[in-house]
């Protein structure tokens, strides 16, 4: 519970003044169902490709996006790429950081090579003088970075808290819908990875995108959870380079790059995520147990869902894993949820157990039931399309995704019906 107080002065003020309608909508009042045009709203391109594809194909005017991610992940590197082309392109921008001063982001729009255009630098932290000029300039662009470091005048509550992030949000809405600018929100995370702040905030913007990717690698990833306007779970891929994040237009040969041919415990999992099939390598490792406590480790998969696959194993393929230490990687640092990776992670484990690698040229998705049944998933000709782009020869899938029309040239299907049966297609016993 956190105690607000309203200064009496403002209040005062504000009854005097007459208190200003906060609305949504250009009508007044409730209009009839059948008497509402629909409006298509032309998107703009953020000058990044794979920003764009995330976004559901640009920016919506009018829209409030929040991007959220850990601390030096690249948030403000790409939304000053995405500013510089807007000014370029569109119209004049207001970047309003309370978290760097205008030195710092000029330093930064430098060491990038990003073109001068009407790009408005405003370092504030106060949220009615940041509405007063998106009032002054009506910017065709609007960053708030970020939105934990912006308080109003109405509250007494420290920037950050519950209060202030609710009210800077809610009404950084109602600029965006009434002016019709398209505003982004960076969002601070905590250290579970989650937004920081009330669930509220979620609630309030129009698109929800998370920034992921780990420090050590040079790719990033951003996920949409929630878009108003596009799909929901879409992945932009981007790799970080001196000048800055690029989009990368092949995932797949991004993640298979360094794959070592024939070697034992990886699999090649074709998996979608949003609208976008991906090719990633999962990687198992299966040794001995030195203490007599097998310890089971998963990275980029989830470490239930090992276990329970490993379970499986044991009971429906013969597999003795019970005093064997297993460890199980997607390379490149991305993470995989859906069921449909089952297949790979069983399949590469049983591949380091024998040490026999998985048989050339061979792509593979599939959820495992508890009964060791191998049940289809959605999306199927999609995953085929992308394997044989990427030249693989051998697809092995559900029976119930087997479809000869939607097969392209150049690859065979092979549909399993039991987690052994697709052993037996994987792996030379």
């Amino acid at each position: 519970m956190v105690e607000e107080r309203q200064l009496p002065d403002r209040a005062t003020a504000g009854a005097a003044a007459g208190t200003p309608r906060y609305s949504l909508a250009a009508a007044s009042g409730p209009q009839l169902y059948a008497d509402i045009d629909t409006v298509v709203a032309e998107r703009i391109s953020t000058g990044v490709a794979e920003f764009d594809r995330v976004l559901g194909g640009g920016v919506v005017p009018g829209s409030l996006v929040l991007l959220g991610g850990e601390p030096g992940i690249g948030k403000s590197t790409l939304l000053l790429q995405a500013a510089a082309h807007f000014a370029n392109a569109v119209g004049p921008v207001l970047y309003s950081s309370g978290e760097e001063s205008e030195h710092q982001i000029k330093s930064r729009g430098d060491r990038l090579g990003v073109e001068p255009g009407p790009l408005y630098i405003l370092a504030e932290t106060c949220l009615e003088r940041i509405l007063e000029e998106i009032a002054r300039l009506r910017p065709s662009f609007v960053i708030v970075d970020s939105v934990q470091t912006v308080f109003s005048l109405k509250f007494q509550s420290a920037p950050g808290s519950i209060g202030q992030v609710r009210e800077s949000a809610t009404q950084l809405l109602f600029a965006a819908k009434g002016q019709n600018i398209p505003t982004f929100l960076v969002g601070h995370v905590t250290k579970d990875g989650a937004l920081a702040g009330p669930k509220a905030l979620e609630h309030i913007v129009d698109t929800v995108l998370y920034f992921e990717g780990e420090k050590h690698h040079a790719h990033r990833v951003i996920r949409a959870v929630k878009n108003r306007f596009g799909a929901v779970s879409e992945l932009g891929v981007f790799e970080m380079t001196g000048r800055g994040l690029r989009g990368v237009a092949n995932p797949s040969e991004l993640f298979l790059a360094e794959r070592r041919a024939g070697a034992a415990g990886s699999a090649v999992l074709s998996c979608v995520e949003g609208s976008r099939p991906l090719l990633v390598e999962v990687q198992a490792l299966v040794s001995s147990s030195t203490y007599g406590n097998a310890r089971r480790m998963a990275s980029g998969v989830d470490q239930n869902r090992l276990s329970l696959l490993l379970a499986v194993l044991e009971k429906r393929a013969g597999l003795n894993l019970v005093a064997d230490d297993v460890f199980v990687n997607v390379a490149g640092g991305i993470a995989v949820d859906e069921p449909a990776a089952d297949l790979a992670i069983t399949g590469a484990v049983a591949s380091s157990l024998r040490n026999r690698p998985i048989r050339q040229g061979t792509a593979v998705f599939g959820e495992v039931g508890l009964a060791g049944e191998v049940r289809g998933v959605s999306q199927a000709s999609l995953r085929v399309r992308e394997s044989a782009q990427m030249g693989f020869t051998r697809c092995v899938v559900p029976e119930g995704n087997c479809s000869p029309e939607d097969v392209p040239p150049g690859i065979e299907i092979v549909g399993v019906k039991t987690v052994t049966e697709a052993l037996d297609h994987l792996i030379d016993w």
